[in-house]
C-alpha cells in the first residue's frame, strides 16, 4: 500500500446507508448507516492507519451517515480526539422531488434517459421541491442559521460545486496552507464536486466519475491546491466492484 508521506488531504465518502441499500434517492434526507456501512467506515480507518495517516483536523457535513462514518474511521485509527468541523455546504446533493423515490422505479416512470440526466449530468437539476414540502430544508432545525436564499430545493452537480467551493477555499484551504493534514468525510456528490475542482475534470467527463462508499481517496496537492497525485487506498479489484455497483443503481451500465 502507498504510504501517507507528503499527502495533505483524504476524501472519504460515507459507508453504505440504509437508503443506499434500498436503492433510494437520499439527498438531504437523514438516514443511518447499515451494518455494512459501519464496517466500511471501520475498514476505511484501518486502511488509513495502515498507510500511516495522522490527521490534524476533520471536516464533515450535517448529515448522520457522514458524521458516523467519520467517527467510526477515527475510532479505528485511535484519533477521535482531533478537531472536527461540520458544515451544511458539505451535505449531499439535494435531489429535489426525487428524494425518497426508488431509482429503478423512477426509471420506469420517467424513462432511463431522463433519470440518467437528473442523476449523472453536470448541469441538469431534478424537479425542485415546493416551498411547503417537508424536503425543503427550511423546516429542519439544523439549517436554522442558513440564509433562505442558500437553501436548495433541488440541485445538479454544478449547483453543488457552487456551494462547496466557497467552503473549500475559505475553511479548508487555510488549514492546508498551515501545514495540516485534513480528512473530509462527506457524500458521493459533494465529494465528486470537490474532486472535479481538484483534478480539473471536464464537464463532459464528470458524469462518468464514481466514488465508492467507504474507500479513502488520497491527495498530494500542489501550490495552487490542486491535485498533483490522487489514488484510492485498498484492494483495486474490490474498488472496481464497488464502482460498478454505483453505476448499476438505475440499471444503466
Amino acid at each position: 500500500m502507498r504510504q501517507a508521506k507528503n499527502a495533505q488531504l483524504v476524501l472519504l465518502r460515507h459507508g453504505e446507508s440504509e437508503w443506499n441499500k434500498l436503492n433510494l434517492f437520499t439527498g438531504w434526507r437523514d438516514v443511518k448507516l447499515t451494518e455494512q456501512g459501519q464496517a466500511e467506515a471501520r475498514e476505511a480507518g484501518r486502511l488509513m492507519k495502515e498507510a500511516g495517516f495522522r490527521f490534524d483536523l476533520a471536516f464533515t457535513s450535517l448529515q448522520t451517515r457522514a458524521i458516523k462514518t467519520l467517527w467510526l474511521a477515527l475510532e479505528e485509527m485511535d484519533q477521535m480526539w482531533i478537531a472536527e468541523r461540520k458544515h451544511w455546504r458539505l451535505n449531499e446533493r439535494h435531489y429535489g422531488a426525487l428524494q425518497g423515490s426508488n431509482k429503478q422505479e423512477a426509471v420506469e416512470k420517467f424513462g432511463a434517459q431522463q433519470v440518467h440526466l437528473w442523476r449523472r449530468s453536470y448541469d441538469v437539476p431534478p424537479p425542485p421541491v415546493t416551498l411547503d414540502s417537508p424536503d425543503y430544508p427550511k423546516f429542519d432545525p439544523r439549517y436554522a442559521g442558513v440564509p433562505e436564499a442558500d437553501l436548495p430545493r433541488g440541485e445538479c452537480l454544478k449547483d453543488v460545486l457552487i456551494r462547496v467551493l466557497p467552503y473549500w477555499n475559505e475553511a479548508i484551504v487555510p488549514e492546508l496552507k498551515a501545514g495540516k493534514t485534513v480528512l473530509v468525510a462527506a457524500h458521493g456528490n459533494s465529494l465528486r464536486a470537490l474532486l472535479k475542482h481538484l483534478e480539473d475534470v471536464s464537464d463532459a467527463d464528470i458524469p462518468d466519475v464514481n466514488l465508492p462508499t467507504g474507500v479513502p481517496k488520497v491527495y498530494h496537492l500542489n501550490a495552487a491546491w490542486k491535485a498533483d497525485d490522487a489514488y484510492f487506498l485498498g484492494d483495486q479489484a474490490e474498488l472496481e466492484k464497488k464502482i460498478a455497483a454505483v453505476k448499476a443503481q438505475t440499471g444503466k451500465k
